[in-house]
């Protein structure tokens, strides 16, 4: 796998290249050898926002329709809990069954193991390339310090 190294004040990161990004921070890539079934999971700077996981629950079932900007779940972590969204269009195929054992995987292997859930469809229209992706990180986290994040 390709990274392209991402470093702007005390925050760092190495993204994956072939990944599709969310300006909600999650990341998408179609899963090798399933054609139309992506993964998806928060992008580091996500895991920062909230910490370790402690917990990760889906509301939808194997099958149900999802559309982009839907809430699916929450996740629970030790600085913040979140409502969990679909950044796909298409049907819920499943959460990662990691998480029901360590949902820690999604900070200590956020682009790999420590996926969220798959969804057979499309990534949302407004998702970027890393490059994108990049720009949009840089501008928030020269806003946040601005506003004294």
């Amino acid at each position: 796998m390709e990274f392209v190294r991402y470093k702007h004040a005390r925050f760092s990161a190495r993204l994956p290249v072939s990944f599709r990004y969310s300006l909600s921070h999650y990341w998408m890539v179609e899963e090798a050898g399933e054609p139309g079934v992506w993964r998806v999971g928060f992008t580091k700077f996500a895991t920062r926002m909230l910490g370790e996981l402690v917990e990760a629950r889906f509301e939808v079932s194997a099958g149900e329709s999802v559309s982009s900007g839907q809430q699916i779940g929450y996740v629970e972590g030790f600085k913040a809990a979140s409502d969990l969204f679909s950044v796909m269009d298409g049907a819920f195929v499943t959460g990662n069954p990691i998480l029901e054992e360590d949902a820690c995987i999604v900070k200590s292997s956020p682009y790999v193991d420590g996926w969220l859930y798959s969804v057979r469809g499309e990534p949302e229209k407004t998702s970027v390339d890393v490059h994108g992706y990049i720009e949009h990180l840089a501008a928030l986290i020269e806003k946040m310090q601005r506003e004294g994040y």
